[in-house]
This record gives C-alpha cells, structure tokens and sequence, in this order.
C-alpha cells in the first residue's frame, strides 16, 4: 500500500476459485467433500448409533427367555440300483439340497410337531426352530432344533428326522402304486389288442391259402417274365420294320448284305428277311443290270449312242430296272405284311400281360395284408411279454430298494444355548449404522449451518474473501486470545487476515475503498473480533488505519483495545466538529480507535442524520481505511442504516453456527438498502474442515520450520 493506493499486480486473485480458468465444478470432488464434512461434524452420532445398536443386540440374546438346542444326524445311503423293472427312482432328489428343503417342508414339521405333542403332552404354541446344514464333502445332514423346553425339543428333532423317513416311504408307495396301476391298464389294452389281431390273422388264414398264394405268386411272375420278354422282342423287330419301310434302308434287307448287322442290333432276336425267291431273283436281276450298264459304259466308247446296238442295249436295261422295281414292290408287301403280322401279336401278349399283371396285383395285395397282420401280432405279442415281467418283478423291486436317507444319530439331549451373541451384536451395530445414517441425513436435511467452503459457494453469490480458522487450533505459551496481539506468533492465524486483506486492497484498484463495515447476521459470529483484526492487519501493511466500534449498545471493542468507552462515537455523531476528540492511540503502528461512548436507544437515527455524513467524509479524509464494528443486521436497524453509506460492507459467517437461510435474509436487507457487498468472511472454520485442512496443514509447515532459520 503506497498512499492509499493498492501496490498488488491487477491479475491477483486471492482465492483459488477467483481465477478465469478455475474448474467450477467437480461433483465427485464436493460429493467427498460434503461426506468428509458430514462425517468429521456427525461422526459421534454413528459411534453412538453402532455402540446402542451392538449393545441392543448382546441385550436382545441375554434377555430372551432361555433356549435349548438339540442334535442329530443323517446320512444318504448307498443306493441298489436294479436297471429292469424298478418301481421307484430318485431323480433330483438324489441332490442333498433338494433333500435338505424336503426335511424343513412345513409338512415335515407339522407331523413332527403334532407327534412331539402327543408324546410327551407339553402344549407347546408353536414348533421349534429346526435347522438342517450340510457337512462339507460328505453326504451328511446336521439337523438342529431351538425351543423353550428341552424334553419338546429332543421330541420333535427325533420325530422330525422320523416322519422325513415316513414321508419318503409314502412317496415310494405313492409313485409305485400309481406306476403299477398305470402298468396294469397298459397290459389289459395290449391283451385286448392282441386278442383281436389274432383273430383277424385266423379270419384271413379260412378265406385265404397262404402257400397257394405264395406259389401263384411266384408262377404269375415267372409267366409275366416271359411275357415282357417277348413284348420287348416283338416291339423292337416291329420299330425296326417301320424305319426300314420309311427309306431307302429296305433294299440291305432285299439283298441280304446287313442283315447280320441289324441282327447284332436286335440283340440276339431274329433277323428281318424277305423269302428266298423274291431275294433271289432280286439279287439276279440286279447283278444283271449291272452287267449291262457296264456292256452299255464299254460300247458308248466307240458306238453311238443311237447304234442298235446300244438302243437294243438300252431297251435290254431299261427292261432289268422295271423288273428289280417289281421285286422291290413285292418285298415291300412282304415287310408290310411282317409288320400287321407282329402288330396283332403285340396286342395279343399286352393284353395277355394285363391280365397276368392284376392277378399278380391281387395276390400280393393279400400276402401285404397278410404280413402287416402277422408284424402288429408280433409287435404287441413283444410289449405284452415285457410289461407282464416287469409287474411280475415289481413286489420284488420294492422289497429290495433301500432308504435313501436313514438316521445316523438320534436326536441328542437338549442343552441350554447362548449362541448368537456375536451375529445379535453385528446385526444391531449394522442397524445403528443405518439408523445413525439416516439421522444425519435428517440433520443435514433440517440443519443449513454454514460449515465449509463449499457450503458458502452453494448457497450464496457473493465472493469469499477470506476463510478464519477457529484461534483454539493456534494457541501457543502467552496467547492473548482472539485478537492479534503485536508480537504474536501465530502466523497462520494472521496470513488468514492477511487473506482477507490482500482481496480488500485488490478490489480498490477498480474504486476507492475508503470506509468498510463488518458485520453479520446475528451475535456470536465473530464480526467484532474480524473487523478488529481486519483493521490491525490494514495497518500491518502501512496504511492509516481508524477502527470504530458502531456498535452503540452493547460494544465492547474498549475492552480489547484497553481504553475507555467515552468519550466515542454516540458524542461524536451529536457533535461532529470534536470527532477527533474522541479518538485514541492502540498499540499497534498506524492503528487508531474511536469506542462506542455512552449507550444510545437511537442509534439508527444517528446513523441516519447529516451529522453521520460530515463524519464519515471528514475521516475518509485524514485515514485511508475507516473501519466500523457494527451491530448484526438481524439484530436491529443500525447495520441497515449504517450500510448503504459505506464504500463496503463486509459480511461475516461462523462455521457450524450460521444459519445459511437467517445469513440471506440478512443479505437481502443490506442489498434492498443498496449496500455494497464486498465479500463474506468464513470464520471459526475448523482446519481439518473440507479442502482448507491441506492450506492449514501447509501454512503450519511452512512456518514451523521457517522460524528457526530467522
């Protein structure tokens, strides 16, 4: 501070949260934040809440009316597993959980119980507690029951153990009569059914031959055997007579020269042929022809053609072709002849093939009909036999299948039970836990104290200038209390006022800062001491400092300073042109102090008068900060009036003793007045609290271990 002007660099931020780039939220960080708070402010409650839930727990088993304990045994047997015929097989009940639920069936323990009553004639209301576990790796069963009377207890473990056998034995009979009625019904509906295909097989066997049939069968398709060979033979001489008659083809045939190779073609059947005299004289014919036509090619050398020679030559020839034409002609009648031939044998054989064909249908329907009888007598003949053995075997089955569970140990001798103590304990600390919980949820539900540094940038948009920690965190040998004294030692009890000071001189680079009030919500919070050591610590930076106690009622600033309360303020706001006679030297370098004087009833209406105003302009004058201790804002009307006059106002909160909505409220008056809000002050802030326990923690480092190098 270099006459009244601010000597900090115009990017200073004070507090972290100032900076532009600062993140302004981390919701996981404020989450265990806000837990951490909870839980150092509220952490008695879950300590009280554990100790009476454990303590409710071991009182719970000791004042509970005595209890007795029982014991026995049961073990799963090695079963005789018969593959045929069995009547009874355990499925899922083979499965030791299974037969663990069966044992602790309300059926179980009803029959157990009304057997236990009966036996030994103690009324009991209600059935004993049973508990079955499993031995591990074994197939063993513990079964305990708890009751009120050992002799019921030992009664209804035993009868329990008892009437689980008596329950498996009823289902066995319960499954192997319903599995031998079912059974029965079966094998009379097979005997039935038997019954009628035998007579069906007899009623088919008087109207029908079966070794006739069988050897009419085998000559039928022997006959049509040779039928369909003949068929085929006939229809393939009868394709081949019909292309030979279509062409030219024919006259190989007329002469005989392919025969053997349309013989081969048939396949072994016999040869298409003209008769021998047709052939014959065909074949002379022809070879005469071809003598001729060669006489005629000889003589055309050297005769002409119309010599006549070669004209008888010619008429000889011509006389041969009509003449072959001839036996052509009629070896076409012969083929066209051989065709109709063998046309109405095919229509012969076909129709003798249809007949033979349907008495073979006929006879193979009824030998089908005869074997499907035969297979249904046999097919239920086979289910008949086996289901009639297996009712046979099943009295014998039942008799050899053992228990699957029998009694290893008897119930034992109930004895007296204390057990538990350990499970009742943590089942009431978990409930404590949870009720202690829930009550800090309430709490902190009901509950808008002000306790951290996140709570104040929730709940209000005013900057924070400053976090105070409580004094009782900084006492050392010679503590002169809450006030800076001016050989302290505290320095990280001073360098949070120092804080708050450095943001108050920042903000005076934008406007002249002048007067500031401190004040607060309500008494107790710690405005007069802030406002005190705000003013010491003003000073401490070579500014000229007046301090002023506003407070015209109950101030108590005189005390601290050690002066007396008058002449002061009161008298100065009557006669404002003696004001500097009322003040008076501190023993701190550039500090002066007016005290509150005599006690006034209207102090807002001195606040409010012009005599104020010349007072305030006449110090504002001679020091560079005046600094007023006021009354709480909710208290009376003198912070309201006093306010608005004011370069600033500076409102203070007590850590875990302001009320955040009571703190707006007061706010709310200072704003609708038009006061300039400079800042709040968290005061009495416990330094483990939230984030400031790292600051507290580095700020006690640093100078315990700088105080010995100076």
């Amino acid at each position: 501070m270099v006459n009244g002007q601010s000597t900090l660099s115009p990017n200073y931020y004070p507090y972290p949260h100032q900076y532009p780039d600062y993140p302004r939220k981390d919701y996981l960080a404020e989450l265990l934040g806000y837990t951490r708070r909870v839980l150092m402010l509220r952490w008695w409650i879950l300590l009280l809440m554990v100790i009476a839930g454990c303590l409710g727990g071991v009182a719970f088993v000791y004042l509970s009316p005595p209890k007795y304990v029982s014991e026995g045994r049961m073990i799963v047997n090695v079963k005789l597993t018969i593959p045929e015929g069995s009547a009874y097989s355990e499925e899922l009940g083979n499965f030791l959980g299974t037969q663990a639920a069966l044992m602790e069936s309300p059926r179980v323990i009803q029959r157990a119980f009304d057997h236990a009553v009966a036996q030994t004639g103690i009324n009991e209301k209600e059935p004993p507690k049973i508990k079955v576990t499993i031995v591990p790796r074994a197939s063993v069963f513990v079964l305990q029951a708890k009751g009120r009377d050992p002799k019921f207890v030992q009664a209804f473990l035993q009868a329990c153990m008892e009437e689980f056998i008596n329950l498996k034995r009823e289902m066995v009979g319960r499954t192997s009569d319903v599995t031998l009625a079912g059974m029965t019904e079966e094998v009379l509906r097979l005997e039935k059914e038997l019954r009628q295909y035998e007579a069906e097989l007899a009623e088919f066997q008087k109207s029908n031959d079966i070794v006739f049939l069988q050897e009419q069968g085998n000559a039928i398709g022997a006959y049509l055997a040779q039928l369909n060979q003949r068929i085929t033979s006939l229809k393939s001489e009868y394709d081949l007579l019909s292309t030979l008659t279509e062409n030219a083809g024919f006259l190989d045939i007329l002469t005989g020269e392919q025969t053997p190779l349309i013989t081969d073609q048939l396949m072994g059947q016999r040869a298409v042929r003209i008769e021998d005299s047709v052939s014959a004289g065909y074949l002379k014919v022809k070879q005469q022809l071809l003598l001729l036509k060669a006489e005629q090619i000889d003589l055309g050398q050297y005769l002409r053609p119309k010599h006549p020679k070669m004209v008888a030559l010619a008429e000889e020839i011509s006389r041969r072709e009509r003449l072959l034409e001839i036996y052509k002609q009629q070896g076409l009648e012969q083929l066209e002849s051989r065709k109709n031939s063998l046309a109405i044998q095919l229509k012969n054989l076909e129709k003798e093939a249809a007949e033979a064909n349907a008495k073979a249908l006929e006879v193979n329907g009824k030998m089908v009909e005869y074997q499907r009888i035969k297979n249904n007598l046999q097919r239920v003949q086979v289910l008949y036999d086996r289901l009639l053995a297996t009712i046979q075997n099943l009295d014998v089955n039942l008799k050899i299948t053992p228990e699957s569970v029998t009694i290893l140990e008897d119930a034992s001798e109930a004895k007296p039970a204390r057990f538990g103590i350990g499970f009742h304990a943590g089942f009431g600390a978990a409930g404590g836990l949870l009720l202690g919980i829930l009550l800090i949820m309430i709490l902190e539900r009901v509950d808008d104290k002000i306790c951290s540094y996140s709570d104040v940038v929730n709940n209000f948009s005013e900057p924070l200038l400053g976090q105070i920690p409580n004094r009782k965190y900084f006492r050392t040998k010679g503590d002169s209390g809450e006030i800076i004294t001016v050989n302290d030692d505290r320095q990280a009890f001073i360098e949070a006022y120092r804080t708050v000071r450095s943001a108050i001189i920042y903000q005076t680079r934008n406007r002249p800062i002048k007067t500031i009030l401190v004040t607060s919500s309500l008494p107790g919070e710690g405005k007069s001491v802030t406002a005190t050591n705000l003013a010491i610590t003003l000073a401490m930076a070579n500014a000229k400092v007046l301090l002023v106690d506003a407070d015209l009622r109950k101030g108590r600033l005189h005390d601290w300073i050690g002066v007396e309360p008058t002449p002061g303020l009161s008298h100065v706001l009557c006669r404002p042109e003696q004001w500097d006679t009322a003040i008076v030297a501190t023993p701190y370098q550039n500090l002066w102090f007016i005290p509150r004087g005599e006690s006034v009833l209207n102090a807002s209406e001195l606040f409010l008068s012009d005599r104020c105003d010349s007072f305030l302009q006449q110090a504002s004058e001679q020091f560079e900060f005046v600094v007023f201790d006021s009354v709480p804002v909710l208290v009376s009307d003198d912070a309201a009036s006093l306010g608005p006059k004011m370069d600033g106002v500076i409102f203070v909160l007590r850590s875990e003793t302001t009320s955040a909505r009571l703190a707006k409220a007061a706010l709310d008056q200072l704003n609708v007045r038009g006061t300039k809000i400079l800042g709040l002050v968290l005061n009495a802030l416990r330094p483990t609290m939230g984030g400031y326990h790292y600051y507290y923690r580095k700020y006690r480092d640093y100078y315990q271990t700088a105080a010995p190098k100076s």
